[in-house]
């Protein structure tokens, strides 16, 4: 008999819920992330929050700012700081195409998910513009509007 597959605890990913609502995402990259040892532990028991993180260029370098990572609870005085700036890891041409957009084009970098790829942590890096309240409110009335279909379609089946 084969053995069970025991990932019901496990992490599997942490996204940015607000970026949809904030942003329109115009490209997505992926990204490694530099961190210490215990982030990384942290990161899987899923202690983790991005939700007010962005992402900087600077120096030729990429970074993300503001994403919260809390200590790893069996950490000792190698523990790290939870909002500290951490690298991200892209090729030189991405990091470059990025770069431009952000500072010529006015565009934001706000990542959309931690995940796991394999053993390694990635970031997905989205591109975005801001939204206006005017597109905010669209994006509502269509959400409004798939519900009332989906609630009429369910009551013509039963």
């Amino acid at each position: 008999m084969a053995a069970k597959n025991n990932d019901e605890g496990r992490f599997t990913e942490i996204r940015n819920a607000k970026v949809f609502r904030d942003y329109f995402v115009e490209e997505r990259f992926e990204a490694g992330i530099r961190l210490t040892g215990t982030e990384v532990k942290s990161v899987r028991a899923g202690r983790a929050q991005i939700s007010d993180s962005f992402a900087r260029p600077d120096k030729g370098e990429l970074w993300l700012m503001n994403a919260h990572i809390d200590p790893y609870t069996f950490g000792n005085i190698y523990n790290h700081d939870a909002r500290r700036a951490r690298k991200l890891l892209m090729h030189k041409h991405q990091i470059k195409k990025i770069t431009e957009a952000v500072l010529v084009g006015k565009r934001s970098l706000v990542p959309l998910r931690l995940y796991f790829k394999e053993a390694l942590l990635k970031v997905e890096l989205g591109l975005c513009t801001g939204k206006k309240n005017y597109d905010k409110r669209e994006d509502l009335k269509k959400k409004a509007q798939v519900r009332e279909i989906t609630k009429v379609l369910k009551a013509r089946r039963t």
